[in-house]
């Protein structure tokens, strides 16, 4: 019972290790606090009430919706990284805790955004290749359809497990080149990423099948309707 309840233990501090850091990284608000920084003030009080990138375009600061966008990825991409020393699946549920903190942060009565931008720099973290075809397919989708949520449900909720798995499934054949970034430890996270992001679109999803999604002004920002941000 001893060893047992040892290894317990030593599980709970190994898991907290990992993913605790991650979430807390992910739950950093930096559209609210660049937001509040630079004088436009609380952007919840704005569009979607989110605090990611979309709706701080709503302010009109497209250099605060940009800084937002580098710094929630970013804040992924680092939280996977801290926990690639354990090795690929913690690195994994690492990606999956700074976007379930981005989504629900303490600090904010667990009310945040809807996690694109910190799920895209998991994928850098992760398996770049798939990172960048996302970010091609996102830019693509939200050209031709005019809508940030049609390349966030197609690029990443879609998208990214699926392209992981490919990538995989070419290596395995013999096509690609081993060595390209992607575990197979990987996809269970990013299936549940992918999932949490389609719940959070969920208002998205059915604007969109209404025909009432409000689209994207790409000249000077997005209209000040709710939206994915």
């Amino acid at each position: 019972m001893i060893p047992d309840l040892v290894l317990g233990t030593g599980q709970i501090v190994y898991w907290a290790t990992v993913l605790v850091p991650a979430y807390l990284l992910g739950s950093i608000p930096f559209g609210l606090i660049l937001g509040r920084l630079a004088g436009v003030g609380d952007v919840r009080q704005r569009g979607s009430g989110n605090i990611g990138a979309t709706n701080v375009l709503r302010t009109g600061r497209r250099d605060l919706a940009l800084a937002t966008l580098v710094l929630d990825a970013a804040k992924g991409t680092l939280a996977v990284v801290l926990a690639m020393r354990f090795g690929p699946e913690p690195a994994g549920w690492a990606a999956l805790a700074a976007v379930i903190g981005h989504m629900f942060p303490v600090w904010l009565g667990f009310r945040g955004g809807k996690g694109v931008a910190t799920t895209y720099g998991t994928l850098l973290a992760l398996t770049w290749p798939v990172a960048l075809v996302s970010a091609a397919g996102w830019a693509a989708l939200v050209a031709v359809f005019r809508r940030s949520s049609v390349g966030a449900l197609g690029a990443l909720a879609a998208g990214a497990p699926v392209l992981l798995w490919g990538l995989l499934e070419l290596q395995r054949a013999g096509h690609l080149p081993i060595g390209l970034p992607g575990d197979p430890a990987h996809l269970p996270s990013l299936i549940l990423i992918a999932l949490l992001i389609t719940f959070r679109h969920h208002a998205n999803v059915r604007r969109l099948l209404k025909g009432t999604e409000p689209e994207i002004d790409l000249g000077r920002g997005t209209r000040d309707h709710p939206g994915p941000g």
